[in-house]
C-alpha cells in the first residue's frame, strides 16, 4: 500500500511538472526567439572576420573584440588604447548616470504627490504619467526638441521677455542628450517608486514625527529605507535603456555627443564592420549585466529598514 500511494504522488508530481513546462512553454519560446538567439547570432559574429562591404567572412578572428579596446596607428602600426571608444563609453555612461539621478530627483516627489492624493484621483494622475508611453520614441524625442531648439519654445518665451538679445544654442550638446532622455525615461523613475510608496505605512512617519525626528531625519530613517527597493528598481529601469541609448542621443546631440548606441550603429553601417559591431553590444551587455550582479548583491537587503 505504502509503495503503491508513493508512486501515485510521484505520478502526480511529473503530471504537475509537465503541466507547468507547457504553461511557461509559450513564454519560454518567444523568449528564446527574440532574446537568446538574437544574442547568440551576436556573439557568434563578434568572432568572425568582416566583409569587404559588410556582413561577415566565415572565418574566426579576435580583431573585433580586439578593436573595442585597442588600435593600431596607421603610421608605424603601434599599438595603442581605443581612445574614441573608451571616451564614448565613458559619456554614455556618466549621461546614463546623470540621468538616473535626474529622474529620481524629478522621480521621487512626483511620485511621493501621487501616492498622497485620495484614492479616487490617483488613477487620474496616474493616467497622466503613462500618457507619454502611448506615443512612439521618436515622436517624443522630436517634441522635446522642438522646445530647446534655437526657434523653440524656450527661446522664444526669453527673447520675448527681453531676458536675452539672441537664442541660446541649447541643441547638439551632451546637456541636450540628458534632458532628453531625462524626459523619455521619467515614467520609468515615477512606476516603481510609486507603487513602493503606495505600499507605505504612513503611521510610521506620524510615529516619528511624535519621537520629535525632523522631516530629514524621517525620510532618511524612516521613509527612504521602505521605499529603496522601488527606488533601485526604478534606476535599474533608467539606467539600463539610458546607456545604451540611440534615438535620443542622435537627435538631441546631432552627432557630436556620440553614445555606445549610435558606435554600435555606426559600425553596422557605415564602418561595414559587423564583427566589431557585434563585440560592442556584447561588451555593452556584458557591463549591464555585471553591473546589475553588483547591485543586486549590494541592495540584497534593500528591503529591511534600518530604523
Amino acid at each position: 500500500m505504502l509503495s503503491e500511494a508513493s508512486n501515485g504522488e510521484a505520478l502526480l508530481r511529473r503530471a504537475e511538472t509537465r503541466r507547468r513546462w507547457s504553461l511557461a512553454m509559450p513564454a519560454l519560446i518567444v523568449i528564446a526567439l527574440f532574446s537568446i538567439l538574437p544574442l547568440a547570432v551576436m556573439v557568434v559574429y563578434s568572432f568572425l572576420t568582416p566583409g569587404t562591404y559588410g556582413n561577415v567572412v566565415w572565418q574566426f578572428s579576435l580583431d573585433g573584440w580586439f578593436s573595442v579596446v585597442f588600435e593600431r596607428d596607421l603610421f608605424d602600426d603601434t599599438l595603442g588604447l581605443a581612445d574614441a571608444h573608451l571616451s564614448i563609453l565613458g559619456r554614455s555612461a556618466l549621461l546614463a548616470l546623470a540621468t538616473t539621478g535626474l529622474t529620481m530627483l524629478f522621480g521621487l516627489p512626483t511620485a511621493w504627490f501621487i501616492a498622497t492624493r485620495p484614492v479616487a484621483t490617483r488613477a487620474y494622475w496616474m493616467f497622466l504619467i503613462t500618457v507619454p508611453f502611448w506615443t512612439n520614441l521618436l515622436v517624443r524625442t522630436i517634441a522635446i526638441q522642438e522646445v530647446i531648439r534655437a526657434d523653440g519654445t524656450i527661446n522664444r518665451l526669453l527673447l520675448g521677455l527681453g531676458v536675452i538679445d539672441a537664442p541660446i544654442q541649447m541643441m547638439f550638446t551632451n546637456g541636450a542628450v540628458l534632458l532628453g532622455m531625462t524626459y523619455v525615461y521619467l515614467p520609468l523613475m515615477v512606476l516603481p517608486v510609486y507603487a513602493a510608496i503606495e505600499k507605505f505605512d504612513f503611521r510610521l512617519a506620524e510615529a516619528a514625527y511624535d519621537l520629535h525626528a525632523s522631516r530629514f531625519y524621517c525620510l532618511r530613517r524612516v521613509i527612504f529605507p521602505l521605499i529603496r527597493p522601488g527606488i533601485i528598481a526604478g534606476s535599474i529601469l533608467v539606467f539600463i535603456p539610458a546607456l545604451g541609448a540611440y534615438v535620443t542621443p542622435r537627435l538631441m546631440g546631432g552627432g557630436r555627443a556620440m553614445m555606445w548606441g549610435n558606435l554600435i550603429d555606426l559600425q553596422f553601417g557605415q564602418g561595414r564592420n559587423w564583427p566589431l559591431g557585434a563585440a560592442l553590444s556584447v561588451s555593452l551587455t556584458l557591463l549591464v549585466m555585471i553591473a546589475l550582479v553588483l547591485s543586486v548583491r549590494r541592495f540584497a537587503g534593500g528591503g529591511r529598514s534600518d530604523v
